[in-house]
């Protein structure tokens, strides 16, 4: 069987460097042959050193440059080292891959994930934000160009695992309520703070927000999971995922995050996907689809497993989950508003200049300024995007440390 020719956006970040530790224990399967990052020389040197990739791109010029010293250095200088934002866009539709992996963080990940989406590639889907921010024409693109598609975040990929395969095979225009499914069952941590006083979350720090008790993720998504937005947004990809309305999802917390997801049957059967929290399992699961392979990971024990305890949200503790909630149902621009306000106010804690609870209070405000604005093609998507940032911005200078809203 021919190899899968592998391009990895985003390979220094926690998915991509996952995805590069299933690939080491299948050379027979899979071969490198792009690489992309923002500015991880050191990281991305060292994979170049292992893989041997064609080419690689770093946005940054400055860090392209350096990592093109390094690989000359090191007899490596037949690698090509390209930098800037179309260059990223160019690697994700080049014809000598066949699989993308776009775990790129956030908006910026939109691009060259559309990108290898209309260049008909499988794509491994670890961008939720791509979705989030574009829901209904991400989707029409990767109808048009037969692209496949697979989902990579852990709840999106158990929700997969628990469809029919006439579903799986029908991405973005799934009828699962059609076909015997009544209700999709997302799960959730909780994140660090689901048992703290909600009257302590304004002390929070960055380093508290960032230990996750389950999963090792990068500082965004560590913090979208303290304050489940990260919940929000995958509630949102749910639904263009799987073509479902929002009353049709429903969040459940489940502390000890071994169920990954499941998927209520009309019948009164629930289906879920278990394992232990390793985005390795759901990596493999897509790369080698549909047949399985050893990801590295440890199968459950259920013997030495702790219990499952399963509570309902509340969301008073956690109201970016709501705003994400009702963001989904008011439509695109709110949902783009509220991922580009949100990488904005994130950014802006771990910098230690708002509050923890700031988060969401920038995050409110600027979706309530652009929830009315009209979207209908990625055009508008990043013409909204920018707006909304530079507005948060200026809702920045009205916070410090010790001052609100």
């Amino acid at each position: 069987m021919l190899k899968r020719q592998l391009c990895i956006l985003g390979s220094t970040g926690s998915i991509g460097s996952s995805t590069l530790d299933v690939v080491r224990l299948h050379p027979d399967k899979f071969q490198v042959i792009s690489l992309a990052a923002h500015a991880s020389v050191d990281v991305i040197f060292e994979q170049c050193l292992e893989f041997k990739p064609q080419q690689v791109v770093l946005v940054s010029s400055d860090h392209a440059k350096l990592l093109a010293e390094k690989l000359k250095g090191a007899n490596l200088s037949d690698i090509t080292v390209l930098s800037g934002k179309q260059a990223l866009i160019e690697l994700a539709q080049c014809k000598s891959t066949d699989t993308v992996m776009a775990a790129i963080v956030g908006a910026a990940g939109l691009l060259p994930t559309l990108a290898a989406v209309n260049a008909g590639k499988r794509v491994l889907l670890a961008n939720k934000e791509a979705l989030v921010t574009s829901g209904a024409i991400f989707m029409a693109a990767v109808k048009a160009s037969g692209a496949e598609l697979l989902p990579i975040d852990s709840e999106h990929n158990a929700i997969f695992q628990c469809l029919p395969a006439q579903q799986q095979a029908n991405l973005g225009e799934c009828q699962l309520l059609a076909n015997g499914i009544s209700k999709i069952l997302l799960t959730g941590s909780g994140g660090p703070f689901r048992t703290r006083a909600i009257d302590t979350l304004a002390t929070v720090t960055p380093q508290e927000a960032c230990n996750h008790p389950n999963w090792d993720m990068g500082r965004k998504i560590s913090v979208d999971s303290a304050t489940m937005m990260n919940k929000g947004l995958e509630f949102i990809e749910a639904k263009w995922l799987f073509n479902i309305e929002a009353e049709d999802i429903q969040v459940v917390l489940h502390p000890q995050s071994t169920i990954h997801s499941m998927v209520q049957y009309k019948d009164g059967s629930v289906i879920a996907q278990m394992g232990n929290p390793d985005m390795r399992t759901p990596i493999a699961h897509a790369l080698n689809f549909p047949e399985r392979i050893e990801s590295g990971v440890a199968p459950l024990d259920f013997f030495n497993t702790a219990s499952f305890e399963f509570q309902p949200v509340d969301f008073a503790r956690y109201p970016n989950l709501k705003l994400a909630i009702d963001a989904c149902k008011q439509g695109q621009a709110a949902c783009t508003a509220l991922n580009a306000a949100n990488e904005i106010a994130v950014a802006a804690f771990l910098d230690e200049k708002i509050k923890f609870t700031d988060i969401f209070k920038i995050n409110e405000t600027s979706v309530k300024k652009f929830v009315s604005q009209q979207v209908d093609n990625i055009n508008e998507v990043i013409a909204l995007d920018k707006q909304v940032r530079i507005f948060t911005q200026t809702l920045l200078a009205d916070f410090n440390t010790n001052k609100c809203l």
